[in-house]
């Protein structure tokens, strides 16, 4: 059951597209304290577990911290932080009650969930305007499944998209991206697309191509996809203010960009120096902007990922001003440990400054509304405008998208990767631990940067790093710009990556068909143990493993040097084990706290009793995977297939679900 309660007068963040009426009364669970701002409280006991807040770091349980729902860019995924890249703000509280809350509210709100008391949740939206959804179901998951339905149908990719994927800040021209190609060709190693990130703009001018670099761009789409290889490019928030740009022009001219109080347009610095934003919770600027993705996608390219789009800012001309004036202030001065920390920190202070996100303003379709007051809808706006436009474009075809920042609602359009992680061990761990969480808030379509974005990455991390990205819907490996080269080949013994990739590669017949059923029939893709064995003490508080689908459990090795782990099994199930000539070996193996020991060239699941996955022959691509004919894993005796043509949009169609049968 679902209420909906009303504080104020809220901005409609339309994340919710299901009518509900709305309550009169108090609202359950929690106390509400009312001043400039609302505190909703409630008291936990020591038994309760909370789960949500979608991309937020620390654990699957997220008691004991303070998060911001503040959509931030974040670069230093440490645990200090209290935001990331999305804004997700819905919870499940299971223990002594179990209930799901659900805070639509578009600007900052805090959710301390026992950090300043041990035993104490208190959510602290900044103004008095906010809707509030409380949600009671028999189970966690079905709490999951009914705001599921309220929210809206989750962002399906394309069939292709399954497939493993390459990507780099500083493939600066078209014959870096052969070399790549040519690369995991050379090594046998499956590849289905190649990322272009910024280097591939005329001077980082979104819907440009730098024709120096990429020559006759529409043929070089065209031969990279007859050897079963798409390319991504990236496309950023900030326009440059460029006279001749045309889209600077059009949306200059139009009143497209976002303004200042006073009605002048406001400039921020990013990748391309000064730059307006594209309001887009204007209805209008949201048409015009996404209109131009057409521009690419008349090149031949059919996916995308937005960036820069919390929106990140470098500085502002305000800003920017400011920090000249202070930094004048420190010349020829005696710094001592004060000041010279200060003097320091001017200029990083410019970035992602609260003070220039309340220095600009969207029209919102006739309502003038302070940016910092809806700032969490801006990513999720841009992304909406290409999923809006895609439906124009390319109406009969599935185009992949995946964005940086977000909000609930965005789910309906596009999925995220996880951002600028670092190749740390630690983030493996953060990687999975995300994932369930942003499932319950409808994001299917996910990953993490496989490797580690900054840093430099090693031989152990990759592999271990991969042996988690072979279960999640996005297997991307993307690494910044003056680290170590990370592609697969690089390495000594690709043997060992294209086992792993291949794997990937025979799995995906179950990897697509759970994606497909989650998307449909409102389940999570990835669960925590709890969900599937929720009276089981042990599991409720099992941080490193997850249910991937209906049938497998994951438990991958997250530590430097380890020779395995342990894995607690809540029920007998089938080890799965992939050797490393590329082998598989089943064993039986019963309920309980087990060492298994793992290789690192080497990859164990598990499969619960009762099911069966189905598995096909690898292929180099997605596009010439086979599923007509399986081999089967695991004891069950049946498994309902979900296969379509992977581009066209007849989801519901009776026909695409099959019964498979272990001895037909």
């Amino acid at each position: 059951m679902i209420k909906k309660f009303r504080f104020g007068s809220p901005f409609n963040t339309e994340s919710v597209v299901k009518e509900l009426p709305i309550e009169s009364g108090v609202l359950p669970y929690f106390d509400v304290q009312k001043s400039d701002s609302l505190a909703f409280t409630y008291t936990m006991s020591d038994k309760d577990v909370v789960y949500g807040l979608g991309e937020a770091l620390r654990g699957i349980n997220k008691r004991g911290w303070i998060y911001e729902s503040f959509c931030s860019d974040q670069p230093n995924h440490s645990e200090e932080k209290r935001s990331l890249y999305g804004a997700h703000n819905f919870i499940i509280v299971d223990g002594n009650e179990l209930f799901g809350a659900y805070f639509d509210y578009p600007g900052k709100i805090t959710f301390d969930i026992g950090y300043t008391m041990q035993n104490t949740m208190k959510i602290t939206s900044e103004t008095t305007d906010i809707d509030v959804y409380i949600i009671t179901g028999d189970t966690p998951l079905d709490i999951v499944k009914q705001f599921r339905e309220i929210i809206g149908r989750s962002y399906i990719a394309p069939f292709w998209a399954f497939g493993y994927q390459q990507s780099r800040w500083g493939y600066a021209c078209k014959e870096d991206i052969e070399n790549v190609v040519n690369g995991y060709k050379n090594a046998g190693i499956p590849l289905d697309a190649v990322y272009l990130d910024i280097d591939y703009m005329q001077d980082f001018k979104d819907f440009t191509v730098d024709e120096g670099k990429y020559p006759d761009n529409e043929s070089f789409v065209a031969d990279m996809k007859s050897q079963g290889v798409r390319l991504v490019p990236i496309i950023d928030a900030g326009v440059k203010i460029e006279d001749g740009y045309d889209i600077y022009e059009q949306g200059r001219d139009n009143g497209y960009f976002c303004k200042k109080e006073d009605g002048t347009l406001f400039v921020a610095g990013v990748w391309p120096g000064r730059t307006h934003f594209p309001d887009f919770l204007n209805s209008d600027a949201r048409k015009w902007f996404g209109d131009k993705y057409k521009v690419l996608t008349d090149m031949g390219i059919e996916g995308f990922w937005n960036d820069m789009n919390e929106p990140a800012i470098f500085y502002s001309d305000e800003g920017l001003s400011e920090a000249f004036e202070k930094i004048k202030t420190f010349e020829k001065g005696n710094l001592d440990i004060n000041s010279f920390f200060e003097a320091r920190d001017t200029f990083n202070k410019t970035a992602n400054s609260i003070d220039d996100y309340k220095r600009f303003y969207h029209n919102a379709d006739g309502k003038i509304v302070r940016h910092y007051d809806v700032h969490n809808l801006y990513g999720y706006n841009m992304t909406r405008s290409a999923g809006e436009a895609f439906e124009r474009i390319e109406p009969d075809k599935r185009i992949l998208m995946f964005s940086r920042s977000s909000y609930i609602g965005m789910h309906r359009y596009s999925g995220i990767w996880t951002g600028d992680n670092h190749s740390w061990w630690s983030h493996i761990l953060n990687h999975l631990r995300m994932m369930p969480s942003l499932n319950m808030c409808g994001f299917l379509y996910i990953g993490a940067d496989l490797g580690g974005f900054g840093c430099d990455c090693t031989r152990d991390l990759l592999l271990r790093w991969l042996s988690l990205g072979v279960f999640t819907p996005l297997m991307r490996n993307h690494a910044a710009l003056g680290t170590r080269d990370q592609e697969c080949y690089r390495f000594e013994n690709t043997e060992d990556f294209k086992n792993l990739i291949e794997f990937r590669y025979r799995l995906i017949p179950y990897l697509y068909s759970e994606y497909m059923k989650a998307s449909l029939d409102n389940e999570m893709y990835f669960r925590p143990l709890a969900f599937d064995y929720h009276d089981d003490e042990t599991a409720r508080h099992i941080e490193d493993q997850l249910m991937v689908g209906e049938g497998l459990m994951i438990a991958p090795v997250y530590t430097q040097n380890a020779l395995g782990r342990y894995v607690y099994l809540p029920d007998d199930m089938t080890q799965v084990r992939l050797n490393s000539d590329g082998s598989l070996t089943q064993s039986e193996i019963k309920k309980g706290h087990h060492f298994i020991e793992i290789p690192l060239n080497e990859l164990v699941f598990f499969i619960k009793k009762g099911h069966m996955v189905p598995l096909c022959e690898p292929a180099q691509c997605t596009d010439n995977l086979d599923f007509s004919h399986f081999e089967y894993i695991g004891d069950g005796d049946s498994y309902t297939l979900y296969s379509d043509d992977g581009y066209s949009k007849d989801y519901d169609n009776p026909s695409n679900r099959k019964v498979l049968k272990r001895f037909d």
